[in-house]
């Protein structure tokens, strides 16, 4: 006869455990503290076996049913429940250890190891700072492109277009490096291109003192980021030369000159 709820209810404990059965296996286990444990048993590879689904009222009556059944068809398919729930709660665990926050964090650690600067670093961790509040305890994985869209749009809505623009750069940089190590399967941040607002373009005033156009030339030698521009990599062509000792004059190249980048400008003239 299937158990109910006023049977339950009706419980009193007892000086030893005793059972309430329901059907298909499914019981309720009264203990003498007064605790009611559902349990199941079933027979798996010629043992007698016990499943432990929790405690009444936390689990009510139908959803011990419910789980009962899903642990009948793990049966009919010939698989052990028990070890079916073991493999999905570590399942639950490695998603844990995969979030949002613990991939960023490993992400930066090796770029540190990488030598970056100081400054390049702090920046990127204040850019991922700002999606750790939304999607920190996030698995990587279940992340949606909504989700990734509505940090974007709230660095939009101060008017930080360009930020918002270098931010889905940098998500997108954190996805591919946890698709490189097995836990995530693709790019999200792909699908948001063409879907910010773009930053307007800011017409610099051009250097004509020399003394400035040396210094430029030196911060652009000691960056150690990505250059976004072809002519960053050679520095002599965002002037109009073409990074030969002709664009410099006769003489031959300096010993302060940029030869790292293939510019044979010689510093100490422009200083």
């Amino acid at each position: 006869m299937p158990l109910t709820f006023t049977a339950i209810n009706a419980a009193k404990p007892k000086a030893k455990p005793y059972k309430l059965t329901d059907e298909r296996g499914l019981y309720l286990m009264v203990m003498p503290t007064g605790g009611r444990l559902w349990r199941m048993n079933y027979r798996y590879d010629n043992k007698q076996k016990t499943l432990s689904f929790g405690k009444f009222p936390d689990l009510s009556l139908a959803k011990a049913r419910e789980v009962r059944d899903i642990a009948r068809e793990a049966l009919a398919l010939g698989l052990d429940p028990a070890e079916e729930r073991k493999a999905r709660e570590r399942e639950a665990r490695a998603k844990r250890s995969e979030t949002f926050k613990i991939i960023s964090e490993e992400w930066l650690d090796r770029l540190t190891l990488e030598g970056r600067a100081s400054k390049t670093l702090a920046k990127l961790r204040w850019m991922v700072d700002i999606a750790i509040p939304v999607l920190g305890d996030r698995p990587i994985a279940d992340i949606t492109v909504p989700e990734l869209l509505q940090v974007l749009r709230s660095v939009e809505a101060r008017g930080r277009y360009e930020t918002a623009t270098r931010l889905r750069s940098t998500f997108g940089t954190i996805f591919r490096y946890a698709i490189a190590t097995g836990r995530a399967q693709r790019d999200i941040s792909a699908d948001l291109r063409g879907v910010l607002i773009a930053p307007k373009v800011k017409h610099r005033t051009a250097m004509l003192e020399p003394a400035a156009l040396g210094g430029l030339l030196r911060a652009i030698d000691t960056y150690d980021g990505h250059a976004r521009h072809s002519s960053l990599a050679h520095p002599t062509r965002a002037f109009g030369g073409t990074g030969l000792w002709d664009d410099c004059g006769p003489d031959p190249p300096q010993p302060g000159c940029c030869r790292r980048h293939g510019c044979f400008t010689g510093w100490s003239r422009l200083d």
